[in-house]
């Protein structure tokens, strides 16, 4: 019982990890719409939204005490980081086709109609076009950046789950 506390415990851990690492790219992401005039975009914004939820299933599952529960919201963080990688994979594609556009017109009236819009608009409105290039980081677009970040989450809970499972499962 004390190892399954322990590890529970690091479970917890690392569920407050990646909900402030999540808040941290947001931070990051301000401040590149704040202080280097880099607008976002519909995909730009969905992102936002999908780094928001994983942070907030990853702060309830930590403040859980049982397993189920916790195994629970590590999926929801896993389904979240899945939807962001969907949304960074078609902004990294879109980058790399100049002149293909992420249908502003299409996106932008549904991005900014959502609650949380009009709750924070200087966070969640669209300003900007997905194909608009700014000028890379460490040698990757920030979209790109962003994939990535998605699928580390991803992973990291992934194998959190499986390794989980392995351990609470009786051995015969």
């Amino acid at each position: 019982m004390h190892e399954d506390d322990r590890i529970l415990r690091r479970e917890r851990r690392l569920l407050v990890v990646l909900a402030f690492v999540c808040l941290a790219l947001v931070g990051g992401a301000l401040y590149l719409q704040f202080y280097r005039g880099e607008d976002p975009c519909p995909l730009c914004i969905i992102q936002r939204y999908f780094f928001v939820l994983i942070a907030v299933f990853a702060f309830l599952g930590a403040g859980l005490r049982g397993w189920r529960g916790v195994a629970v919201l590590e999926a929801m963080v896993a389904l979240s980081a899945l939807g962001g990688i969907v949304a960074a994979a078609r902004h990294v594609y879109i980058q790399a086709r100049p002149g293909f556009s992420c249908g502003f017109d299409t996106l932008q009236p549904i991005v900014d109609n959502l609650p949380p819009a009009r709750w924070l608009p200087q966070v969640f409105k669209v300003a900007g076009l997905c194909e608009t290039p700014y000028p890379p980081i460490l040698g990757l677009s920030l979209p790109q950046w962003s994939l990535l970040a998605f699928a580390i989450i991803f992973l990291a809970v992934v194998a959190s789950l499986r390794s989980k499972r392995r351990l609470r499962t009786p051995s015969m």
